[in-house]
């Protein structure tokens, strides 16, 4: 089982390049679709792991990120139609604050739940390999955030993106390509400021913040309660997570992020299991506040963090605002999982000026360790051209009948035997306001890196958070499909 997983992870690039190269002559194109970096199959070691969790190599995937933690995580659905973790990446930078991105420029990596879709892959990459996040989606839109190529990509160099190294970027890549083969309309990827545990509520109590990662929480909930992937949707300038249709209603639901909310009802059987883990939630949040949990101090101008597996790497590394900066010298003789580039700066602060909070992030640094300047894999003019033409992945999406890959929302996960609806009413929560920006860089050849280094997988997420009703969530950033997956095969069509 295992040797006929790998000749298949072998095979389908290979067949894809090979298709490319007889589909046409335009060279542009063919070294596009020919990019073996984007080609590069799924680790062994990988395909192992699948096979003893019950996952098909192209089954759906599904991804969460912490800040705090600076982890990303890659779930898979098994066979029994669930999601259940692959990996833990441990993230090698990020930028910005805890909270969501506002506008364009405040180098603020975005939060909350977006789809990434076939034509948000970029194999031409200035940072090796990476996906466009599709900030701002729906409900950042109805708040007036603003913001554009915020990415998931290589080179460990980030201003409002994350960055990975370019061997672990070359991992997800492989994953969410074959999920897309495999017949997935987009991958939902959800990301928080840290794992929504009560502890970590508790310690971000009075974090401006708040009313929006409650908002988010919800998703987060809905998913540990069920490991299927939460059905998105917005109004009244909110979430609204797995809606259904009340049950004399004869059509679906209509939901516009800027307009009332429509009737709605959530199944009981998910309502009632997320509101238990919700009250044993708020129990334990409570008795950590009466006990005197110290408050998280505000950021006082780092620019965003780094897991400790890199910082310990460095010279005069730091974790920044990630978790994890005592302590640094235990993991001074652990492997890094990927090459660490030269460019590398690790976070850095305070700021004196609170018109520039995050200038310290900008002044050189005074280790031998290059400042990298650049940021988020922006796509160049020419493959901005280029996207417009219908590609590979466009008919493969027309055949499979994917329709337009530009959702808002993703694609759900079978859902287990049907629930009961309760009706439920939801009400307008206030929105809080967040920074960021996202920069982006001319897409230059970036010469390829090793594949796949260290094949670390990581523990599975804590699960948790006190509930809340009032919440309003501000910000998210948005998302320029340019050096797109699909232009990038647009020979083959």
């Amino acid at each position: 089982m295992i040797h006929r997983s790998l000749v298949r992870a072998l095979i389908a690039p290979a067949a894809l390049a090979a298709g490319t190269l007889l589909a046409g002559c335009n060279s542009d194109d063919i070294s596009l679709a020919s990019n073996a970096k984007a080609n590069q199959p799924v680790p062994p070691k990988l395909i192992t792991a699948m096979v003893e969790k019950d996952m098909e190599l192209q089954s759906p995937i599904l991804v969460r990120l912490f800040k705090q933690e600076a982890e990303l995580e890659v779930w898979k659905q098994d066979r029994s139609g669930r999601f259940a973790l692959l990996k833990t990446y441990p993230i090698c930078r990020w930028s910005g604050d805890l909270g969501p991105k506002v506008r364009e420029g405040d180098r603020q990596a975005p939060e909350g739940f977006y789809a990434i879709s076939p034509g948000q892959m970029n194999p031409q990459s200035a940072y090796y390999l990476s996906f466009n996040t599709g900030y701002p989606n729906a409900y950042d839109r109805s708040l007036g955030h603003t913001g554009s190529e915020l990415m998931v990509h290589g080179d460990c160099s980030s201003r409002g993106c994350y960055a990975m190294t370019d061997e672990q970027i070359a991992e997800i890549y492989s994953l969410g390509r074959e999920s897309f083969f495999g017949g997935q309309k987009s991958f939902q990827f959800q990301a928080y400021p840290f794992r929504m545990t009560p502890l970590n509520m508790a310690k971000h109590r009075n974090n401006p913040n708040m009313p929006f990662w409650k908002m988010i929480k919800e998703g987060y909930d809905h998913f540990e309660v069920t490991h299927l992937e939460p059905k998105v949707d917005f109004c009244e300038k909110k979430y609204v997570f797995d809606a259904a249709k009340p049950p004399d209603a004869k059509r679906d639901p209509v939901f516009d992020a800027s307009a009332k909310c429509p009737a709605y009802v959530i199944p009981d059987e998910l309502a009632e299991a997320v509101r238990e883990k919700q009250e044993a939630d708020h129990a334990e949040y409570t008795k950590l506040v009466e006990r005197g949990t110290p408050v998280a101090r505000l950021n006082t101008g780092i620019d965003g963090g780094m897991h400790k597996v890199f910082a310990a790497k460095l010279p005069n590394g730091n974790t920044g605002l990630s978790e994890g900066g005592q302590g640094l010298a235990l993991f001074t003789l652990s492997k890094p999982p990927g090459t660490i580039p030269t460019n590398v700066n690790p976070p850095r602060g305070p700021v004196t000026s609170p018109d520039e909070p995050l200038a310290a992030s900008l002044a050189p640094a005074a280790s031998p360790v290059r400042v990298a300047a650049a940021t988020s894999g922006a796509p160049s003019e020419g493959a901005s051209q280029n996207a417009q033409s219908e590609g590979f992945f466009s008919s493969l999406a027309h055949k499979m009948g994917f329709g337009s890959a530009a959702a808002d929302t993703t694609a759900s996960a079978p859902q287990p035997a049907a629930v009961k609806p309760k009706a439920t009413e939801a009400k307008p929560r206030p929105a809080p306001k967040t920074d960021t920006k996202a920069d982006t860089r001319q897409a230059a050849a970036h010469a390829p890196s090793k594949p796949a280094a260290n094949d670390t997988a990581m523990a599975a997420p804590v699960p948790g958070v006190a509930a809340t009703q009032d919440s309003q969530v501000a910000g998210s950033q948005p998302v320029l499909s340019a050096n797109s997956f699909e232009s990038r095969f647009s020979a083959a069509k």
